[in-house]
This record gives C-alpha cells, sequence and structure tokens, in this order.
C-alpha cells in the first residue's frame, strides 16, 4: 500500500472495532461479545480503512487481530447483514461484496505481519478474515465454519477459494468450501490450516508473545517476504526468482543487512531499525 496520505486527518475513533498501539504492535479486537462479534457494513469498513491508514503510517509492525468474549468472529450478522442484503439491488449487493474482499486484501497487502488469535468460533466472514492472516494462532476451543453454502452462497467468498487451497491443499479445501461442516482445532492443525496450536486460553499470550518478536526483528525483511509470498503465489518459476533477486539487491543495500554483519562482528545480538 502506499505510505503517501490524503489531506484527511488520521482516524481518531474506530467505533467498530477497539485499537490499541504498543510500541510497534497493533491489536485489532472484535468487541461485539454478545453477538459473537458478528461483523456489521461498518465493522467491515473500519477494518477495510484502519488497515490502510496503520499501512500509510509505517509505524505498525506487527498486529493481532482478536475476537472479545466467548469467540473470535461468528461472521456477517444475521439481521444487519443479511437480513439487510435482500432488500439491496445488484449494484448494491456487488459494492458490499467488494468491500469484503478490500478487507481481506488489506490483510494480505500490509506491509506487516497479522497474526489471528483464535479462541471458540471463527465462522464464515471470521474464518476468512483468520484465513488471510499471515499466522493462526488457536487454543483448543477454537472451530472453522465456511459457511457459505449453508445459507445458499458459493464457498468462495472473500477471496476463500484462492487463499484456501494454497493453505491446506484443494482436496481439503472442497470439503470445507463445500460442505461448511465445523473444523475443530486439532484437525485444524492436522491439516495445516493453524500456525500453532496453544493450551487452553492462552492464545491472546502466545498472539502477543509472536506479534512483539516480530516487531523487534527486521521489520522490512518481514515485509518483503509477505509481499513476495503474495505475489508469486501465481508466478513461473522464472519470474519469481527474478523477484527474489530483484528484492535481495534492494535489501543488501539496506542498513539492516550492514547492521547484521557489524552486530556478527562485534559479537552483540543486530539493532534492526526496519531500513
Amino acid at each position: 500500500m502506499s505510505p503517501f496520505p490524503s489531506s484527511a486527518s488520521p482516524t481518531e475513533d474506530w467505533r467498530h472495532l477497539r485499537l490499541t498501539l504498543a510500541d510497534g504492535v497493533a491489536t485489532v479486537t472484535l468487541a461485539r461479545p454478545e453477538k459473537l462479534n458478528a461483523l456489521t457494513f461498518g465493522a467491515y469498513a473500519d477494518l477495510r480503512d484502519l488497515l490502510a491508514e496503520l499501512s500509510r503510517e509505517r509505524s505498525v509492525r506487527a498486529l493481532v487481530l482478536a475476537g472479545e468474549g466467548r469467540g473470535f468472529c461468528s461472521g456477517g450478522d444475521v439481521d444487519d447483514i443479511i437480513g439487510a442484503t435482500l432488500s439491496m439491488n445488484t449494484a448494491e449487493l456487488l459494492d458490499f461484496n467488494r468491500m469484503t474482499g478490500q478487507v481481506v486484501r488489506a490483510i494480505r497487502e500490509c506491509p506487516f505481519p497479522v497474526i489471528a488469535a483464535l479462541h471458540g468460533v471463527a465462522a464464515g466472514a471470521g474464518a476468512v478474515l483468520a484465513l488471510a492472516a499471515d499466522f493462526r494462532i488457536a487454543d483448543p476451543s477454537a472451530r472453522f465454519a465456511f459457511l457459505f453454502t449453508k445459507v445458499g452462497l458459493s464457498g468462495g467468498d472473500m477471496g476463500a477459494a484462492y487463499l484456501l487451497p494454497r493453505v491446506v491443499g484443494l482436496g481439503h479445501a472442497t470439503r470445507l468450501l463445500m460442505l461448511g461442516d465445523p473444523v475443530r482445532a486439532t484437525e485444524a492443525e492436522r491439516i495445516g490450516l493453524l500456525s500453532e496450536l496453544t493450551d487452553e486460553g492462552r492464545a491472546d499470550e502466545r498472539a502477543a508473545e509472536l506479534a512483539r518478536r516480530l516487531a523487534d526483528g527486521p521489520a522490512l525483511a518481514y515485509a518483503q517476504t509477505k509481499a513476495l509470498l503474495t505475489a508469486e503465489l501465481d508466478m513461473p518459476l522464472a519470474a519469481s526468482v527474478e523477484m527474489d533477486a530483484a528484492t535481495q539487491a534492494l535489501l543488501m543495500n539496506g542498513e539492516d543487512y550492514a547492521e547484521f554483519h557489524a552486530a556478527f562482528s562485534e559479537k552483540r545480538p543486530p539493532k534492526w531499525q526496519g531500513r
């Protein structure tokens, strides 16, 4: 995303989610626990715009996406979204569905790692938000459900048909997206949907620990690794190797690369600057 801001001031009050910032780590909490953090039109729009703002500001080096209460996110709110969309025309529906996809693109394209801290339900759009993250850390209570066919829609919503086969393989993705059956944490770990399965109640803690590690590390190297992982999903090998070479040549001119050599020579830990 472009680092160049417009004339609009940064948003100070995000009404549909909770944001905390601490020394390079952003924590974004879906905070409708009474509705299992079901998403509204405003929540989607806030996530889209927040990620764009944080990407431009370049002060965040890692982001944790979490849910308050008994679960991570139960998907789109049945009344506020599903009920409302029944009265929309095709143009309005296309605008809405494009917005939800923009949230997923923002997660994949932001220049910092995103960690989903999961407990309880991650269903529908909530499952796709977790899927789009770079890391998924869950405790044993977590369960995924890609529910789109259960409501009469395509399982390929918000980029799920693109992302899920690349994470768990086509066979598992076909089963999960077509049938919409719940996937509990142990199976999610077995098929590669989880980055880490923690002890009960420790997902938020482990996500925070990983975010701290990432924020203290070589941020530019992480950003470029994330960008290459996304960009090269659809590239032939020759183009991927060429992009890797160009990226490494640029990073080899950076301060962090020189800092590693200096730290190694002086037998001390590197002081990463993200430059």
